[in-house]
């Protein structure tokens, strides 16, 4: 029996992008047409990923702005990220940068499990973000980047399998060994 590994992921980005239509999708298979602005909610569920099996904790988060305050329980204790934009909107393009700016200042780390997300792919005739760009900006973060649809669940599996396997590669590098030798 493979042991069952807990993973906390937070699914930040602006308001109106499609976090929760993301999740929703992955966790139930169906997509939400009605939108009720989310304060937050949470989703589950469990993931075979080769022999071993991960529970997915989603914090679905309410839309963030450039002035957003993250709370520190969007960074203690969680594991990866998921960050969504719209390819419809430049502007929150635009917000996750700062958004990953915030988290990278409260981890303090260099390496951080994020998988960015370019969502509402299906409504390419009113794109403002050209796919080139989320792809510049993900690999400039060390990051995955995916376009996607939840509405015509295209590629949405794959977003949140792909950030487990972002958090293992994150994890197994900070458990490398590095020794300092003096001369």
């Amino acid at each position: 029996m493979p042991l069952v590994r807990y993973r906390k992921v937070a699914i930040l980005g602006y308001r109106s992008v499609g976090k929760t239509s993301l999740a929703h999708q992955f966790v139930e298979g169906e997509f939400l047409e009605g939108y009720d602005p989310t304060v937050e909610n949470t989703y589950s569920k469990t993931v075979t990923l080769g022999k071993d099996e991960f529970h997915l904790h989603l914090v679905d988060t309410a839309g963030q702005d450039e002035y957003s305050i993250l709370p520190y329980s969007f960074i203690i204790g969680v594991h990866g990220y998921v960050l969504v934009y719209s390819v419809t909107s430049l502007h929150s393009f635009q917000i996750i940068k700062s958004l990953y700016q915030k988290l990278h200042e409260g981890h303090g780390k260099t390496r951080l499990p994020v998988v960015l997300v370019g969502n509402k792919a299906d409504l390419s005739p009113d794109r403002e973000v050209q796919l080139i760009q989320g792809k510049k900006l993900a690999q400039s973060w060390g990051a995955t980047f995916m376009e996607s649809s939840a509405r015509e669940n295209q590629l949405t599996q794959d977003v949140f399998i792909k950030v487990i396997q972002e958090i293992v590669r994150v994890e197994n590098s900070y458990g490398q060994d590095r020794r300092c030798y003096l001369m």
